[in-house]
């Protein structure tokens, strides 16, 4: 990053020992950063402390490493006065190429990692439709395994050379080719990530999606009809360019909380979110990364799909499962395969009343979060099942559930 012995020297006079602070976003790993001995991680912002007489040269370097400067306050240096900048922000530094702080030099600084997350910097239209980002495939990977029903795909993008920062809970734009039945461009359409801030790759430099291609049989002609996008994304090529724009959404996000409980009930693709949610809480990568969120809760995931072979990342839930028994609860409806009392077929409304008692025991927990994401029919079942338990313990569900929403504490995206 910034060289302390370049940037960080000051001058022997006032003027040259006046420091500013810099809030900057989008430093990205490239050539020039290259030259450092560790990656450069582009989410969230980064606040760099540079004198006076060394601004222009730090602002050279800063566009060099691909970064935007947001933000640009005073630092009175000599008297330790700064009315603008809290706490917080004075303790923040830049990690140096040198391995020093820049608040401190000569002491040793751990490399950048990470910024912590406030609610106030979601990310949200970093790119728009009418100026979308142009990524391209690295992978595009079948999720569905022999014997399934439909296509399901894992798809991971390239986003190096841009500024396209997500959290996890968030959604992409993905413009497809062509136009529509009218002669227009196609218009964009929203895919939920399946990959946590850092990407698939843990470099900041990909996002992953988890598409199914949409089929169905049109109700006049009984043709069958393939969704426009959904069919682009799934029979794409490594190499290929996509236009997207995003991220967009700020009602599936996760909790800061290490200590929460989370309770995911998803179906199909309605998985993408919760596997961005799991890898975060649970793989070593990530875990490595996050030092300021190492999750100790529990994460429930109720996930319906029709057949075994459907159950996109099986594999990696079930290690995750297998790794940590006491925070990590996996539940399946498998419509096709499972009874439910009444002898038909299982489905996630069914898993969700079967557990109630204790679902609902974990909601009366402040920290307690419930998301749901997947088919919108699921969302009835769900609230009668919810509803009966609320009934016998003398509450009114929809009531709860409203103080759920109001306190940040229950999210659906569903469609």
């Amino acid at each position: 990053m910034l060289n302390q012995s370049a940037l960080g020297a000051a001058a022997n006079t006032e003027s040259g020992s006046r420091l500013f602070r810099y809030e900057v976003v989008g430093l990205r790993q490239n050539a020039e950063a290259d030259k450092a001995s560790y990656p450069i991680r582009r989410s969230g912002s980064t606040f760099i402390t540079v004198p006076y007489d060394r601004m222009n040269e730090a602002m050279q370097r800063i566009t060099r490493l691909g970064g935007k400067i947001v933000s640009i306050q005073p630092i009175d240096a000599l008297n330790g006065r700064n009315g603008n900048v809290s706490t917080e922000q004075k303790s923040s530094s830049a990690t140096l190429e040198t391995g020093q702080s820049a608040t401190n030099p000569g002491k040793e600084s751990k490399p950048m990692t990470q910024a912590k997350e406030a609610k106030a910097d979601i990310p949200v239209n970093i790119y728009r439709p009418n100026a979308p980002f142009i990524a391209k495939v690295i992978s595009n990977e079948p999720l569905v395994q022999e014997g399934g029903i439909g296509i399901c795909q894992h798809v991971k993008f390239d986003l190096a050379g841009g500024d396209l920062r997500y959290l996890e809970g968030q959604s992409i734009g993905v413009i497809p080719p062509g136009t529509d039945k009218n002669g227009k461009p196609e218009k964009l359409r929203l895919y939920s990530i399946a990959s946590t801030r850092h990407g698939d790759d843990l470099n900041d430099t990909t996002v992953s999606l988890c598409v199914r291609q949409l089929e169905y049989k049109h109700p006049e002609t009984g043709e069958t009809v393939y969704g426009v996008c959904s069919t682009h994304i799934c029979n794409l090529q490594p190499g290929d360019e996509v236009k997207v724009t995003g991220p967009t959404g700020k009602e599936m996000l996760l909790p800061d909380d290490p200590d929460a409980t989370i309770i995911m009930l998803a179906t199909g693709t309605g998985i993408a979110p919760f596997r961005a949610f799991l890898w975060r809480m649970f793989k070593d990568g990530e875990r490595s990364l996050n030092s300021d969120y190492q999750f100790k809760g529990l994460a429930w995931l109720v996930f319906g799909v029709a057949t075994t072979p459907n159950v996109l990342y099986k594999q990696e839930l079930e290690e995750i499962q297998e790794k940590y028994p006491d925070n990590f609860r996996l539940t399946y409806a498998i419509s096709r395969e499972q009874k439910n009392p009444e002898g038909g077929r299982m489905y996630i409304q069914h898993r969700v009343a079967e557990h109630a008692e204790e679902m609902w025991e974990m909601m009366q927990k402040p920290n307690t979060h419930t998301y749901m994401c997947g088919l919108k029919g699921m969302e009835d079942g769900i609230d009668e099942a919810l509803s009966a338990v609320a009934s016998k313990n003398g509450v009114d569900w929809k009531e709860f559930q409203r103080a759920m929403k109001k306190a940040g504490r229950w999210h659906v995206e569903t469609y």
